[in-house]
């Protein structure tokens, strides 16, 4: 029997997200009251969408030189 594919998480706790990027959780959380990154509240918990990492790292993203 063959295994499922593995489902990508449409979002992840505040400290897997800031790994995911590369950054400390403090500039996560300025990043997130900028507006540059989207969090919901799921109870006490805080998750940010994997879409607005992605959408941020593009944002960012630097054209190479040629």
């Amino acid at each position: 029997m063959k295994a499922p594919p593995p489902v990508e998480p449409i979002c992840v706790k505040v400290n897997d997200a800031a790994r995911m990027i590369g950054v400390g959780r403090t500039k996560l959380y300025e990043l997130i009251a900028a507006g540059e990154v989207d969090i919901v509240k799921l109870g006490k918990s805080t998750r940010v969408t994997t879409a607005s990492l992605y959408n941020l790292i593009k944002k960012l993203q630097v054209a190479p030189k040629v």
